[in-house]
């Protein structure tokens, strides 16, 4: 088992869903307003008068087969805005009930 913890922007909170839903992952964790800020590019989403937006955040747990179609479809998703950002990060479960 793998998790995928998945932050992006709040653009882009049903799309990610809805990847999710397409690779029937059905629980997840979701945290709305979630500040941030890329260590690339990209502005702070920071929820302040100077920065206001927010970023989203989802954490799923999944059989390692899904790991990589779901990455392929967060990477497209992601590849369709210069301005909105997205990352996924793959983590090792190591138990769990």
């Amino acid at each position: 088992m793998k998790a995928i913890f998945i932050p992006c922007d709040q653009a882009f909170n049903e799309d990610v869903l809805n990847i999710l839903k397409t690779y029937n992952v059905r629980g997840y964790t979701g945290w709305d307003e979630v500040q941030g800020k890329g260590s690339k590019t990209g502005e702070p989403h920071l929820g302040s008068h100077a920065w206001p937006s927010l970023n989203y955040a989802v954490l799923v747990a999944v059989d390692d087969d899904k790991v990589k179609p779901i990455l392929t479809a967060l990477k497209e998703l992601d590849s369709t805005s210069n301005v909105l950002g997205l990352r996924a990060f793959v983590w090792n479960i190591e138990e769990m009930y």
